[in-house]
């Protein structure tokens, strides 16, 4: 049965419920799309019996399965190379100047996907500032959807995964071939700590981080929810630490505590003291 339009309402309320994430009257026919397999996967003949399911159970987990399954998973290595580049080229070097005395360096990797991302941060920290090898450098990875935190927390990729965007020379450093598919090695896993998080929910600030990852992320939230979120980040921050957003996201018209600042080719955003 096709979905009904109280059943896309239904739907649509309850995702950005439980996520913040708004699926618009325009994506709606994803919801068929990407719902068809949950409600299989659970034995229902459709998806409007999904939602009628989803209707008499307010704490079936079929609902978290169905946000994680609205939720898109796109990501590579080293995606969109020129934060890389301003990591690379200026603000890791700032940073460990700064930190020489404690010798701690904190990163969040936001809505991380299945891990390329944080993976690629460690990879070039390892390659290009062997000088805190001795630091305790964390990067945390968070995502919604527990499928994506215990990829990233594997570190197995596909062969089509390291072809995008993963130099050959770094592959070969940094994982092992294992069949069809190449294994993160152990001290390059280490550095990374994988989490569940829902973004719209409330988090823990007391780790405060030196740089934030979140990329590709906001563009999915309402205005309000982008602005709780940012000033949520806002106070998981270190003053001097820097937030990179996607390409095509901004700030403007938002009202959050962040700088526009340009670093050779790319924006990022610094604090502002309060």
């Amino acid at each position: 049965m096709t979905l009904t339009a109280p059943d896309i309402s239904y739907l649509q309320q309850s995702i950005v419920k439980r996520s913040g994430n708004v699926i618009s009257d325009a994506q709606s026919y994803l919801l068929e799309a990407r719902l068809a397999p949950v409600a299989k996967e659970a034995g229902l003949a459709d998806v409007h019996a999904l939602v009628k399911e989803l209707q008499g159970n307010p704490v079936n987990p079929l609902h978290d399965t169905v946000v994680e399954a609205m939720t898109i998973n796109e990501t590579s290595f080293f995606r969109d190379m020129q934060p890389f580049d301003a990591l690379r080229d200026q603000i890791l070097g700032e940073l460990i100047e700064k930190r020489e005395i404690r010798k701690t360096l904190s990163i969040w990797s936001a809505a991380t996907s299945s891990g390329q991302e944080p993976y690629s941060i460690a990879m070039l920290i390892r390659t290009h500032f062997p000088q805190i090898e001795d630091w305790k450098v964390s990067i945390l990875a968070t995502d919604l959807s527990d499928e994506m935190v215990t990829r990233t927390r594997e570190g197995v990729y596909s062969q089509f995964d390291v072809n995008r965007g993963l130099p050959a020379s770094m592959l070969v450093k940094n994982f092992d071939r294992e069949g069809l598919n190449w294994r993160a090695k152990p001290d390059l896993k280490q550095m990374i700590q994988a989490r569940k998080m829902n973004l719209a929910e409330k988090w823990s600030t007391v780790v405060k981080h030196d740089i934030v990852f979140i990329r590709n992320v906001l563009i999915y939230f309402d205005v309000a929810m982008k602005e709780t979120i940012l000033n949520r980040i806002y106070e998981s921050m270190r003053p001097d630490g820097y937030l990179f957003l996607g390409g095509g996201e901004t700030l403007l018209q938002l009202d959050v505590p962040f700088e526009r600042t340009l670093i050779g080719k790319i924006v990022c955003f610094r604090p502002i003291a309060k």
